[in-house]
């Protein structure tokens, strides 16, 4: 797993799963802690390759908490896969998600 950072807007990139959601859920979490009120937290996933449940549940865990500080934070690049997956799981109900990865 691969993490870049631009103020509020990550980019993952690899596997995504339960080996790497410590270090991603840290990356939310600083992200979260240096940006503004008014700015989203963006996680572009575009170029994940593959991603598990634990992983989406770290995503919604940080939602749930930005939301409660009045943050937001938003899922981008998701692909069909992840889409049905967060809908499967009902996270979709936490998880605002964008389709269009963050441009370069």
């Amino acid at each position: 797993m691969d993490i870049t950072t631009d103020g509020p807007h990550l980019r993952l990139s690899g596997d995504l799963d339960v080996r790497s959601t410590f270090e991603v859920r840290n990356a939310i979490y600083d992200a979260l802690a240096r940006g503004d009120d008014h700015t989203p937290v963006t996680i572009d996933i575009s170029e994940v390759d593959s991603i598990d449940h634990t992983a989406l549940k770290v995503i919604a865990a940080a939602s749930r908490n930005a939301a409660r500080e009045g943050r937001r934070v938003v899922l981008r690049g998701a692909c069909p896969a992840v889409l049905r997956m967060l809908h499967i799981s009902h996270l979709i109900r936490v998880v605002e998600v964008e389709r269009e990865p963050i441009a370069v």
